[in-house]
């Protein structure tokens, strides 16, 4: 049959776009299965009740650089001795929860770490950032640790040397810690490969004045946003970690769904809600830009009960050893020096510090008040460590020194990226802004409530101290005061004829 040669090709064409179009649409079915069956599964997970209730276990899930490193040096460890952390689980779960009585695990895992703890007896908390921030302090930080790496004369010297220092160091270097695993030697491999090609050309010119566009000594920002490895783990980061679906996760269908929404946009709002979810049923949610706010809250909420159960404890022990011997009731004040979970190479000496405090902290009976004076001093300490690190590392790729005030001055257009490509966790993070406000008015008003019952109880025990004390004076004519009834002083007898007036303190 004749066909007309410009209908034919029209036809080709049409039937061409529906092969085309059809694997597509499979694939699009297909995700969206995936993703709303394990959406559904996880709304499902029936909460557990009492979230303002500090559990057993303590599970400080740390979104990477959102200001979790500040907390767990200078509250957590002021709050807890070492023999109650659980093994560092920067990469993987590191010991037997089932075994393991410790009561404070602090970690980059995600939430999906919850399906080997004891959901029922686990408290979390976490820290969120504004999205935009926190992937400018994702790359400044993986370029500074990788900056470090350029002492050697080239890569292959600076990979061997990694691998030897961990087992000297014996503790858990940032190459272990995810996402720095990932991010750190992606960055160094870029950083010796410029430096090799500056060398190569006999130039070290710089073009640009811009510190996050220096393309001839660091891969500049909106090349790094816009990379794979980015896509996979930076982007949308705090989000797929709190609804555990990192790269890094536990659950077996993690990367099937994360690969999905990360194609599919549409669908990552199943994801978002798992997300919101989880946010809902922890104990605290703090905020990196509300720092203050955000460590008072913390101090409140979370330090007062773990100072609570401290004391709790230390009292039912020392009912315990009472009902012994003398000699076998005895108890040490000393606390263990030995520190069992190491520390990343990039801590090292903030840790060193934070434990002497540490240590020094516990030696009288810690308070809310204390808790809070002790954090400010440590923090104090540990950011004149870290801005020396930081300046030392960023000596080796200048002027390619980062700061904030250069942040200002980084193109709309590639804020805008940023924004784009973070929008789970820009509405993620305006949801843990409601929530932060909610926390603060609970807060508010259980402080307000236990002044109350503060007054009360005063105003009892004074009622108590009346009604059981002897009559000091006496009523008209002689009449002496009739305890329990009131309580007499002459100066509260007003005329002749008036009864004793009672008396509240």
């Amino acid at each position: 049959m004749w066909m007309d040669p410009t209908m034919r090709l029209t036809m080709i064409l049409m039937l061409l776009g529906l092969a085309s179009a059809s694997p597509m649409k499979n694939d699009f079915s297909h995700c969206e299965k995936i993703v709303k069956k394990w959406a559904f599964a996880s709304l499902e997970e029936e909460a557990t009740k009492g979230k303002h209730t500090l559990r057993d276990l303590l599970f400080f899930l740390h979104v990477p650089r959102t200001g979790g490193r500040t907390y767990f040096h200078c509250f957590l460890r002021k709050l807890y001795h070492n023999s109650q952390e659980c093994p560092r689980s920067y990469d993987k779960l590191r010991f037997d929860p089932s075994k393991q009585k410790c009561k404070l695990l602090v970690t980059h895992d995600d939430y999906s770490m919850m399906s080997k703890l004891p959901k029922e007896k686990t408290s979390v908390v976490t820290i969120l950032r504004n999205p935009v921030d926190r992937v400018f302090s994702t790359y400044e930080f993986s370029v500074e640790v990788a900056a470090r790496f350029l002492v050697h004369p080239n890569l292959t010297s600076a990979t061997r040397m990694a691998g030897r220092l961990r087992p000297r160091n014996g503790g858990v270097s940032t190459l272990d810690i995810w996402p720095w695993k990932y991010l750190v030697p992606w960055m160094r491999e870029d950083l010796f490969a410029r430096r090799d090609t500056r060398k190569f050309r006999g130039s070290n010119h710089v073009k640009s004045k811009d510190p996050y566009n220096m393309e001839e000594i660091v891969m500049p920002l909106h090349e790094y946003i816009m990379d794979p490895v980015a896509y996979d783990i930076v982007h949308n980061g705090a989000t797929f970690q709190v609804a555990g679906l990192t790269n890094n996760s536990y659950y077996v269908e993690s990367h099937e769904v994360r690969h999905c929404v990360q194609k599919y946009k549409i669908l990552g709002e199943h994801v978002l809600q798992v997300a919101k979810k989880r946010l809902d049923e922890m104990l605290y949610v703090g905020l990196t830009e509300d720092h203050r706010e955000s460590a008072t809250m913390f101090a409140n909420v979370v330090g007062a009960q773990v100072i609570s159960q401290a004391l709790a404890l230390n009292s039912s022990e020392e009912t315990a050893a009472d009902s012994k011997s003398e000699q076998s009731s005895s108890i040490s004040d000393s606390e263990p020096e030995n520190d069992d979970h190491q520390v990343s190479d990039s801590d090292q000496k903030a840790s060193e510090i934070a434990s002497t405090e540490n240590l020094e902290g516990k030696k009288e009976r810690m308070t809310v008040k204390k808790l809070m004076t002790t954090y400010e001093d440590c923090i104090s300490s540990l950011r004149k460590t870290q801005a020396r690190r930081r300046t030392s590392s960023l000596k080796r790729i200048a002027p390619a020194n980062f700061s904030k005030e250069d942040r200002l001055h980084v193109s709309e257009v590639v804020i805008e990226q940023i924004r784009s490509l973070n929008n789970l966790d820009l509405e993620l993070y305006k949801y843990a802004q409601d929530i932060f406000a909610t926390q603060h008015k609970y807060s508010m008003q259980k402080l307000a409530s236990t002044v109350r019952s503060i007054g009360g109880f005063i105003q009892q025990f004074r009622w108590h101290h009346i009604m059981e004390s002897s009559f000091i004076g006496h009523g008209h004519r002689g009449t002496p005061c009739t305890p329990p009834i009131c309580k007499c002083k002459k100066k509260n007898i007003k005329s002749q004829d008036m009864n004793c007036t009672l008396i509240f303190y």
